[in-house]
C-alpha cells in the first residue's frame, strides 16, 4: 500500500481500491472475466509459471480486484475468495488442523461452523472443544499441547457476545496457536482484525460485502505468516467463486460504507424502541449501553451493523407464528446483510454445550435493512398487536 493510500479514509479506499481503469480501456469497473484456460506465449513462460494468471480456478482479474480490496480494507497481507462464507471457514480450519490436533471453538459460532466441526473435523481425528465466548484471557487454561487453532466469532451472529479478542490472541500466541476470526458482522470497516492480532479473518461476503442478497461469496484474509498455509488449502480444496459473484462482490463493496451507516442507524433506532416494548424481555445489541458486551464493543469496534436479537416473554409457538407470519416488510429467511429486512426465530439451547441458554421465551433475530425505519417500526408494531391478540 502506498503512503498516500494509507492516509485515505475507508470510504475513499472503498471507492478506489482494486480499480485500474487504464487497464480496461477506461471502464470504471473491472470487467467480468469468464474462463478456465489461460494461454502462455512461450514454453519458458509456461514452465516458469510466473504469469499473473495461469488458470481460471486460480484467479482472474475480476477475482483479484476484489481480493486486493478486501485485504487492503481488513489490513491483511492477502485475501483469497471462496464460493461461500462456510467454504471460507472450512478453508481456514483445514489449513492448520490435522489428525491429533485440537481446535477451541467459541460456543456462539455460526451453526454451520459447528456442524463442520462436529461432522468433519471430529471425523478426521481433530479434537473439538467448545468454550464460553466470554472467557477472555481464561482461554489459556484450555489451551493444550495439541491446540493449533482458537476459532472466534465476535459478536456471535445470534446471541451477540463480544469476545475479548486481544486477550484471546495473547494467550493463544504464547502457546503457539493461531487465532481465526469470523468478522462478518462488523465487516472490514467496523473491526480491524489484524490490528488486534488475529491471524486469519473470514468474511461471509454473501452478506454485507455483496449487500444485495444476490450472490454467494466468501473471503479468507491472512497475515504474511499464515498466507502460504491458506493458499495451499485453498488450492488443494479446488475452491473458486463464480465470475459474476466476484463482480457482484466488487459492486457491493463500493457502497458498503453508506449502506452500513444506514443499517446501523436504523437498527439502533429500532433496538431502542424495542427495549421499551412490554413484550420484549431484552434486546441483545452490543452497541446499546445496557448490553453486557458494550464496553468491549466500544473499546474495539468503530461501528455496528444491522443485525441484533430480541428475547420475548414466554408465549406459545402459535402466538409467535401469528406475529411473524403477518409481517409485510420483515421477511423470514436465512442469511442477512442485504438491503431487505429479515426476522428469524432461533433456540440456542438445542446445540450449545459449553454454555447454557437459560431464556425460556422465544428469541428472534432481526436484520434491519434499508427501508425507512418508521415503516419497519409500524410493521413490528402490527406484529406485536397480533401477538397480544393471540396470546
Amino acid at each position: 500500500m502506498s503512503k498516500s493510500k494509507g492516509k485515505q479514509k475507508p470510504e475513499t479506499r472503498l471507492a478506489h481500491a482494486g480499480r485500474e481503469p487504464s487497464r480496461f480501456h477506461g471502464f470504471v469497473n473491472t470487467p467480468i472475466y469468464r474462463g478456465s484456460t489461460v494461454l502462455f506465449p512461450t514454453l519458458a513462460a509456461l514452465e516458469s509459471n510466473t504469469q499473473d494468471f495461469t488458470y481460471g480456478r486460480l484467479g482472474t482479474p475480476t477475482v483479484k480486484a476484489l481480493e486486493d480490496t478486501i485485504a487492503e480494507l481488513e489490513g491483511g497481507y492477502s485475501t483469497l475468495l471462496t464460493p461461500s462464507g462456510l467454504s471460507a471457514i472450512v478453508t481456514s480450519l483445514l489449513a492448520f488442523l490435522s489428525t491429533g490436533d485440537e481446535v477451541l471453538v467459541a460456543d456462539n459460532v455460526y451453526r454451520p461452523t459447528r456442524r463442520f466441526c462436529d461432522n468433519v473435523l471430529k471425523g478426521l481425528g481433530v479434537k473439538v472443544t467448545y468454550y464460553d465466548p466470554l472467557i477472555g484471557a481464561g482461554i489459556r487454561n484450555l489451551i493444550g499441547k495439541r491446540t493449533r487453532v482458537v476459532f472466534t466469532e465476535s459478536p456471535g451472529s445470534q446471541t451477540f457476545e463480544v469476545q475479548d479478542i486481544p486477550a484471546i490472541v495473547d494467550a493463544a500466541h504464547r502457546a503457539g496457536a493461531k487465532v481465526i476470526l469470523d468478522n462478518t458482522w462488523a465487516t472490514p470497516l467496523y473491526f480491524k482484525p489484524f490490528a488486534h492480532g488475529v491471524d486469519v479473518s473470514i468474511q461471509a461476503a454473501t452478506k454485507y460485502i455483496v449487500g444485495h442478497a444476490d450472490a454467494m461469496l466468501g473471503a479468507v484474509t491472512a497475515t504474511k505468516e499464515t498466507a502460504p498455509a491458506i493458499a495451499r488449502a485453498h488450492e488443494d480444496l479446488g475452491l473458486c467463486p463464480g465470475p459474476e459473484d466476484a463482480y457482484l462482490g466488487l459492486r457491493g463493496l463500493r457502497s458498503l460504507a453508506v449502506r452500513l451507516e444506514r443499517h446501523q442507524r436504523s437498527a439502533l433506532a429500532l433496538a431502542d424502541w424495542l427495549a421499551t416494548r412490554p413484550e420484549v424481555v431484552r434486546v441483545i445489541h452490543p452497541a446499546l449501553p445496557t448490553d453486557p458486551g458494550h464496553e468491549l464493543w466500544q473499546r474495539d469496534f468503530t461501528g455496528a451493523s444491522g443485525l441484533f436479537s430480541i428475547l420475548l416473554k414466554p408465549v406459545k409457538h402459535e402466538v409467535v407464528a401469528a406475529m411473524v407470519d403477518g409481517l409485510s416488510l420483515f421477511g423470514m429467511g436465512y442469511s442477512w446483510g442485504g438491503f431487505e429486512s429479515l426476522i428469524l426465530p432461533f433456540d440456542p439451547s438445542t446445540y450449545r454445550t459449553a454454555t447454557r441458554w437459560s431464556h425460556k421465551g422465544p428469541a428472534l433475530r432481526l436484520h434491519v435493512g434499508l427501508e425507512h425505519v418508521d415503516d419497519l417500526r409500524a410493521d413490528l408494531e402490527a406484529g406485536f398487536a397480533r401477538l397480544t391478540a393471540t396470546a
